[in-house]
């Protein structure tokens, strides 16, 4: 039962800080669609502020140990691969 308890609080934590990942992923496309281009320290200091908070999230999920220190690299990795992509489609415009 109590295994039970702790692998339903790690697929939270996972699906939280994926969701969380994926906010920051859509407010950079509503950002870069609708109101600045990536060479804009606004958008820089948006875009980082909001990976530094992500990070910190996932340093502590895996104190925790809700998550793997692999499995929250996996997430970051997977959205500055993501945003890198979006990056250079907005250059291309």
């Amino acid at each position: 039962m109590a295994s039970d308890m702790i692998i339903n609080h790690q697929e939270k934590a996972h699906a939280l800080l994926k969701a969380d990942a994926d906010k920051i992923l859509k407010l950079i496309k509503v950002q870069m669609d609708n109101l600045t281009m990536p060479q804009c320290p606004l958008y820089e200091e948006v875009l980082d502020t909001q990976m530094f908070g992500l990070s910190r999230e996932i340093d502590f999920a895996v104190r925790l140990g809700l998550i793997e220190e692999s499995d929250g690299k996996v997430i970051l990795g997977q959205l500055e691969r993501e945003l890198s992509i979006l990056h250079e489609a907005s250059l291309k415009k």
